[in-house]
């Protein structure tokens, strides 16, 4: 009987495996037009070209918790499972048809719910909740809150780059988001605002958090309240390097390969600050265990 049991539990996963292949072709055939679609459109802009690279990392997120899931007690919820796959059906209708990818993606993130429900019940849910959280960085923010949020990040960015600048002796001016130094003008766009950045930091933060695995709730806290923060100072830093280079260089340098090296050194300038102040938070964190 032991012997038994035991080959049974052995199949269990493979038998339960075969059950969601027709889910898998069927999600499949919905969302690969969809990312193709994107791949040549809202992906091709600036805000949103890290949407190949967040697609990506879902996948790895799922494929990783895919035992997980198979491991939860079988115990369904069909009534709201229903609900939300046939809702979410609707919405990613509307959002294809009608060309508005924001509710077409966004539709994604409760159709995964609305099957998971349908085939295990919320333990699945709950073994895959960081993936269904990490989708939420696909969603292409709409046109319109990205005009706001930039308009009102690139004049804080010129601002405080160009006080930094001045305090430290450079002829440097400023009219709303266009830098004077020199004989040089410089307009900081929409690019230059800092919202890629946020978005991508706050990203990679979140995986970071993710695969470090700390136990306290005040330090992962912390940490994702510091992400946009760090996040703005790389991005006057970026400013400040292509106001200098262009300052000691001319426009061309500041404009050319310099301006996509600027980009590298925004990412690899927020990396290090988000880790030297995960740091500082361990050495804190530390202290006071070993002093209580």
């Amino acid at each position: 009987m032991s012997t038994t049991a035991q080959l049974t539990s052995e199949k269990t996963p493979v038998h339960e495996g075969w059950r969601w292949l027709p889910i898998i072709i069927g999600l499949l055939a919905i969302c690969i037009p969809s990312f193709f679609h994107l791949m040549q459109t809202t992906w091709q802009t600036e805000e949103n070209g890290h949407g190949p690279i967040i697609l990506m990392v879902v996948c790895w997120l799922i494929l990783k918790k895919r035992h997980a899931v198979l491991n939860t007690p079988n115990k369904p919820s069909a009534i709201i499972g229903w609900v939300s796959l046939v809702l979410s059906l609707l919405a990613f209708i509307v959002g294809r048809s009608q060309s508005i990818d924001t509710i077409e993606v966004a539709a994604l993130i409760p159709m995964l719910i609305g099957i998971l429900l349908l085939m295990r019940g919320w333990e699945a849910v709950r073994a895959m909740w960081f993936p269904l959280v990490f989708m939420f960085f696909l969603i292409p923010l709409p046109g319109l809150l990205v005009e706001i949020i930039t308009g009102s990040l690139k004049q804080h960015v010129s601002g405080i780059a160009e006080e930094i600048l001045y305090a430290a002796g450079y002829p440097i001016a400023r009219i709303g988001v266009m830098l004077s130094i020199g004989q040089y003008k410089l307009l900081v766009a929409d690019a230059c605002s800092g919202l890629n950045s946020m978005f991508s930091l706050s990203a990679l933060g979140l995986i970071y958090l993710y695969l470090m695995k700390y136990r306290s709730w005040l330090h992962n806290g912390i940490m994702l309240l510091a992400i946009l923060p760090i996040a703005f100072a790389a991005n006057v830093i970026r400013v400040m390097a292509l106001v200098l280079i262009t300052y000691y260089f001319g426009d061309e340098a500041g404009q050319g390969f310099a301006h996509m090296a600027a980009g590298m050194l925004l990412f690899v300038a927020a990396l290090m600050l988000l880790m030297a102040f995960d740091v500082m938070l361990r050495l804190v964190f530390f202290r006071e265990r070993g002093t209580s």
